[in-house]
């Protein structure tokens, strides 16, 4: 063998030794997206209002509706991690056997939905509603509010004609007057009663309504995102106080995403003065009313036993 030939083989092993002692090069770890379901842009609002969201250790990617209800089916059908709804909502979803729980709980003023009528309405309280077409979202706490007050008014459900309608299609069918009554919340809520001559036939302050909306997550979530859960729910909970404490800020940045008045948000604001509290027996109790006066009135067909359908770990309020 050749002086040559020999030093070139050398050479080669020399280097087949270098890589084999060369450190191992893995691929980092894929950033977590933590995909969240959003109601006409207001959480994001107010996220982006209160400046929390610099340096997220994870992608949030948010995702719109016009309800809960088309909210909670992208989450229970796991297009979405984790988003907002009202409790009746909720309690709908899990009758339905979606797989998701409560994270966190809110308080709101009960006032805060009702049922209304147009101005020159003969629709004085709940009793005045029978034989009357009221529109409602499926399984909305507008919903809830209809079955709850015809149920302490002595009225059956068969006794009025539920319009199932989105809101924007509620509103409409009310001001066209296609329907008698309209079962709303805020923002809607106080338009139509600033701005469109409505009244209110009764409200969820009447004792029929907790006040209560949540945070839901995905059980898939809950599993593999449980960290970045955790950190969105503490940056809800400072973007939530931000907001308590600058109302005309809030507003403002509301209605650059939404597109909806400053003054009817900040009214709004100042009425319902949502707040975080913590996930408790008062939540649940709350939460097992809704599910009771459901299936009293026929709207689901069993009994549920809500405590399942939080999730304790998270419920975090400073």
């Amino acid at each position: 063998m050749s002086e040559n030939v020999q030093r070139s083989r050398l050479r080669l092993l020399a280097g087949a030794g270098l890589l084999l002692a060369a450190p191992q090069l893995h691929a980092a770890p894929a950033r977590t997206v933590l995909r969240v379901g959003d109601g006409r842009g207001m959480m994001r609002a107010m996220l982006e209002g209160a400046g929390v969201l610099d340096g997220l250790p994870y992608t949030l990617e948010w995702a719109d509706f016009p309800a809960a209800a088309p909210l909670l089916e992208a989450l229970s059908a796991n297009s979405i991690d984790l988003g907002g709804t009202g409790d009746a909502p909720l309690l709908f979803a899990v009758a339905a056997g979606a797989r998701i729980r409560a994270v966190r709980a809110t308080q709101t003023d009960p006032s805060s939905i009702a049922i209304i009528a147009r101005g020159d309405s003969p629709l004085t309280d709940a009793a005045s509603l029978r034989g009357k077409r009221i529109a409602v979202t499926r399984g909305s706490i507008g919903h809830y509010l209809v079955v709850a007050a015809l149920r302490h008014a002595g009225i059956a459900l068969n006794e009025v004609t539920l319009v199932y309608l989105l809101p924007a299609d509620g509103k409409a069918a009310f001001s066209s007057s296609a329907v008698d009554a309209w079962s709303i919340w805020n923002p809607y809520l106080l338009i139509a009663l600033t701005r469109e001559n409505a009244k209110v036939v009764t409200h969820g302050g009447n004792g029929l309504w907790p006040g209560l909306g949540y945070l839901a997550a995905h059980d898939k979530a809950i599993q593999t995102k449980a960290d970045a859960i955790a950190d969105f729910l503490r940056r809800s909970q400072r973007a939530q106080d931000w907001a308590l404490q600058n109302g005309d800020a809030y507003a403002a940045m509301q209605s650059r995403l939404t597109g909806l008045p400053v003054d009817v948000l900040k009214q709004m604001h100042e009425a319902t003065r949502p707040r975080g509290v913590p996930i408790d027996e008062r939540v649940i109790a709350g939460q097992q009313q809704i599910a009771d006066t459901y299936y009293a009135a026929g709207v689901i067909k069993q009994q549920i036993d809500v405590r399942p359908s939080f999730d304790t770990r998270f419920s975090i309020v400073d």
